[in-house]
């Protein structure tokens, strides 16, 4: 059974996570997977990672999360991440990979930075 749910909106792949806690390797293993398998189709698109059900998360999911950024700079896609809770923004925060990903409060912001085109729209 997947661990992830794909939904396209415009020409943005927006990737939910299903489950609250993703703490467990075999667990992140097949969540990592599903993410390159999805990147690698998504080739020069656009991705979300929308967190919105996500409560927690191990760190070593930090680590697959940085491995699919640099694949998806390799390939020249756009990532972007949305909905995470406070607790997970404060993670990221704390590691600076707030400093490496998009983030965003809402899905419908995200979905609204991929339209903008530098400075005027």
């Amino acid at each position: 059974m997947p661990s992830l749910m794909t939904q396209t909106n415009g020409d943005v792949v927006v990737i939910y996570f299903k489950d609250a806690k993703i703490l467990d390797e075999v667990q992140i293993l097949k969540i990592s997977e599903e993410l390159m398998n999805i990147a690698t189709k998504a080739c020069g698109g656009k991705l979300l990672l929308a967190f919105n059900e996500v409560e927690y998360l191990s760190s070593a999911v930090l680590g697959k999360l940085m491995a699919l950024h640099k694949k998806c700079k390799a390939d020249k896609t756009n990532l972007k991440m949305c909905e995470l809770s406070p607790t997970i923004l404060e993670v990221f925060k704390i590691t600076k990979l707030n400093k490496i990903f998009s983030i965003y409060p809402t899905e419908d912001k995200a979905i609204a930075a991929y339209k903008k085109r530098g400075f005027f729209g």
